[in-house]
């Protein structure tokens, strides 16, 4: 196993008697989060955790920030060099840098040939051959395709338009072996819209004197016009007419949309726009369909069926701005329906998060899918509280991967929905039955927005409903860490939908705060020092008025490399020393993050209580960050 970083790294040691480096400022979270999450994928132990077999290599990719801190360190992986498809891993980490999960999209180790018994020109024929008209293809590229038993592939990315005359843009593994299909992921990922206007709203354009343009230079990419990618252009900054027929118009109401999403991805959750990386995606009006979609670079939008209503609305726009989301989080598209049944609902997560982000009284917030247009004459699409209103299934099922991927939403949505709001609303949404007759009481939908957003930065190639439990629970637990009742909502939601629990998910469980006063917390940060010397941070505790207990604790929260050359120390009010952790030479791994049990029953108390910490070997720093002591 062989680990390769996207940056080199030098180490070098101190020269004999030159003085101690002055201790450094606070590691930012994105380089704890790397170094940690690099640590532990080079581990000897992480061949079997990880599914690493000889020949393969991890690639850091990049670290995603979530909310509140946490850190999403993501991998690629290759095969005897060759990409590995469905190879992909994310380590989760806290603030503090503390590795929290893993997630990995493989089931197995890679066990293939890496000789093709057919050739790349055939590859591309027979890929070329699953579109009804084909307008470009690649070239075939030689990978390992790990969604389920690995297989060498040919990969081409073909695109066009399927029998029927929807468009398509699909990566396509032919198996190297036999000449077949082995997989497809189709970016072209189609929702339906409502057309509603939203009147006069303001929205950002570019330009000045005569010259303006339905560009958003304040949000880079964003920018809307006709089939031919271009923005609409005018003499003035006054766009659209009302009509809904009128596709100036739809692009207000297309850009408002989009706006308000970046605006509550920024807001929410910390992230720079759809892509998170600063981009956006363009939007196209005008299709000449009953259609909207999002095709891997951008979003189109045609009609409703009567051709009165462009298919513009906040929820249709955020629906396909949620695929984007799904494809520039880690693990990409994926594929398979479950997957796609995930994205679906991805989709319409963001629908309901930006609709109540907005809060437009033309619009107001809810859980339909295109409830503003009638579009073939059955209302909704969708219904996240009772998806069976849409005909689509409410629980999960063993049916679930064979189900169309529209309809495989159905038990996400119905999980946000419970997450969010509750079986039985008070907020005036409607009720929302259980699979199991139980009862789930909501949290808000931003709380559910958080949950899910930091949940999708776990997110590999192949997660399926079993998977996203494990996640939102993990998520849940790190985003709160000091409360249970987002935590027991999310698994009870999960419960009532029917997604069974997983031998790897979390629990919680929390101490109850001592009614007497007797605990303390201290974050302010002590650098400590690379040349022995001790330093401390100290926790004063009054009102308590009796002895410690013999099962106190020290919550303990250190950032330091080589945690290994730490001795830390509790000292009670009296000057006695209690020993927590000695130093260890063989303890390569970064920061402690521990509570330790103590008994300090002979001591009391009240008074002054101090953390001291040694730093007794070279080179690696750190600094105290929190701890807390219940006594």
């Amino acid at each position: 196993m062989a680990l390769a970083t996207g940056a080199a790294l030098t180490l070098a040691a101190t020269p004999a008697g030159a003085a101690p480096a002055q201790a450094p400022s606070p590691t930012p979270a994105p380089t704890l989060a790397a170094t940690a999450a690099d640590r532990l994928v080079s581990s000897p132990a992480a061949d079997a955790s990880l599914r690493i077999a000889t020949g393969d290599v991890l690639q850091r990719t990049g670290v995603v920030a979530g909310t509140r801190g946490l850190q999403y360190v993501t991998y690629s992986r290759t095969h005897q060099g060759l990409p590995v498809v469905g190879g992909d891993v994310v380590v989760s980490t806290d603030a503090a840098g503390a590795v929290t999960g893993t997630s990995v999209a493989q089931s197995a180790e890679i066990k293939v040939t890496t000789t093709p018994a057919i050739t790349a020109e055939r590859a591309v024929e027979v890929a070329k051959a699953q579109l009804a008209k084909v307008e470009s293809a690649s070239g075939a590229t030689l990978k390992v395709l790990a969604f389920g038993a690995s297989k060498l592939v040919w990969e081409v990315d073909v695109t066009g338009v399927l029998a029927g005359g929807k468009p398509s843009n699909q990566h396509i593994f032919v198996d190297a072996s036999t000449g077949k299909v082995a997989d497809a992921v189709d970016l072209v990922r189609e929702g339906t819209g409502n057309g509603y206007y939203y009147g006069n709203v303001t929205i950002n354009t570019s330009g000045s004197g005569s010259s303006f343009s339905l560009t958003d230079t304040t949000r880079p990419g964003l920018k809307c016009g006709g089939q031919n990618g271009s923005a609409y252009t005018g003499t003035d900054d006054a766009w659209g007419n009302g009509s809904g027929t009128n596709l100036e118009t739809a692009c207000v109401d297309a850009l408002y949309g989009a706006q308000r999403e970046i605006d509550m991805l920024s807001s929410w959750f910390g992230r720079n726009g759809v892509t998170g990386s600063g981009s956006n995606p363009p939007i196209r009006v005008g299709l000449a369909d009953v259609n909207a979609y999002w095709n891997g670079s951008y979003t189109n939008f045609g009609h409703n069926q009567a051709n009165t209503r462009q298919a513009t609305p906040i929820d249709v726009v955020a629906h396909e701005n949620g695929h984007a989301v799904f494809q520039y989080t880690p693990g990409g598209a994926g594929s398979g329906n479950e997957n796609g049944g995930i994205n679906e609902s991805t989709g319409d997560i963001f629908g309901a998060l930006v609709e109540a982000y907005a809060n437009n009284p033309n619009d107001p917030p809810d859980y339909q899918v295109g409830e503003e247009v009638d579009l073939v004459g059955d209302g909704p699409i969708r219904y996240m509280y009772n998806p069976s209103l849409a005909g689509d299934p409410n629980c999960w099922s063993s049916s679930i991967p064979s189900t169309e991927v529209h309809a495989a939403a159905g038990p996400l949505n119905h999980w946000f929905y419970l997450v969010a709001e509750g079986s039985s609303p008070s907020s005036g949404q409607p009720a929302s039955p259980t699979c199991n007759s139980s009862t789930v009481a909501g949290i808000s939908i931003r709380k559910a927005g958080e949950i899910y957003y930091n949940a999708l930065q776990a997110k590999t190639s192949t997660w399926k409903y079993a998977n996203i439990r494990t996640a939102t629970l993990n998520a849940a637990k790190n985003l709160y860490p000091n409360s249970c009742t987002e935590f027991t909502t999310v698994k009870n939601a999960w419960n009532a939908i029917s997604v069974p629990a997983q031998s790897n998910e979390p629990t919680c469980g929390t101490t109850p705060p001592d009614p007497t006063g007797c605990s303390g917390t201290n974050a302010s940060d002590v650098s400590i020092p690379d040349n022995g010397a001790a330093v401390t941070s100290t926790i004063t505790i009054s009102g308590c008025s009796r002895n410690a207990s013999s099962s106190s604790t020290a919550a303990v929260n250190i950032v330091h490399t080589w945690r290994g050359d730490l001795v830390v120390d509790l000292v009670a009010p009296d000057g006695t020393s209690y020993r927590l952790k000695n130093s260890s030479g063989s303890d390569s791994a970064d920061n402690v993050n521990t509570t330790y049990t103590v008994n300090v029953s002979g001591e009391a108390a009240d008074g002054a209580w101090k953390l001291k910490v040694q730093d007794v070997a070279s080179q690696d720093t750190g600094y105290i960050n929190t701890w807390t002591l219940t006594v």
